[in-house]
């Protein structure tokens, strides 16, 4: 257990370095989703970052007390609501998006509230849970996924692919998106669909310009 844990700990290291790439030095922060607050702690720590963090489980809003990260607990949407158009320089789905009841809505809802909106999420196109599903008929099972469906929360996978389609239907532009291989480490350059483990997105309002991904 030890392990897995640390290596989902270098692969959030590697996340965190790219969000903090699109972070501008004082920018106002929402992250959705925040857990016990570590990314926010590490924004504030290398951008002098301001930020808010919201979450429904109440022992996570107590870690992110403990990190003295202002932090709520709330449901996304009901957040959402309380703000004013661009009341935020960026809003954060870290790994969030999947467990929205609502996502389409919540997603849009954060485009109004922030100027710029970061998703990164699971890509449920990789290969190997591809070809897991196809040799066994089930969902994988490992590190990313250590829990059997029916002690997961609502999850709502979906893939790379899926996403950019979304975009595109939204006309939401995509500024930068960079996809990680299956380590969540390296740096994915050919079919993302197919071979990224990870995905990282930075998106704001406008025309969307580029296409799907195969």
């Amino acid at each position: 257990m030890k392990q897995q844990s640390g290596m989902v700990g270098k692969r959030r290291q590697v996340d965190f370095q790219i969000i903090a790439d699109w972070v501008a030095p004082g920018d106002r922060i929402l992250d959705l989703g925040c857990g016990r607050g570590v990314l926010i702690e590490y924004l504030m720590q290398k951008k002098g970052a301001y930020g808010v963090g919201v979450d429904v489980d109440f022992d996570k809003i107590l870690s992110c007390v403990k990190r003295s990260v202002p932090a709520y607990q709330g449901d996304a949407q009901k957040v959402l609501n309380c703000f004013d158009e661009g009341s935020f320089d960026r809003v954060i789905f870290s790994r969030t998006v999947e467990q929205l009841s609502h996502p389409d809505a919540i997603m849009s809802d954060a485009l109004r509230v922030g100027k710029r909106v970061t998703v990164g999420f699971v890509n449920h196109g990789f290969w190997l849970n591809r070809l897991n599903f196809l040799k066994t008929g089930n969902r994988i099972h490992n590190e990313v996924y250590p829990n059997e469906w029916y002690e997961s929360a609502p999850s709502n996978a979906f893939s790379v692919d899926e996403f950019e389609k979304w975009c595109a239907r939204r006309s939401i532009q995509i500024h930068h998106r960079v996809y990680l291989g299956g380590d969540w480490r390296k740096r994915c350059r050919n079919l993302p669909n197919l071979f990224a483990g990870y995905a990282i997105y930075d998106l704001g309002r406008g025309v969307q310009g580029e296409g799907g991904v195969a």
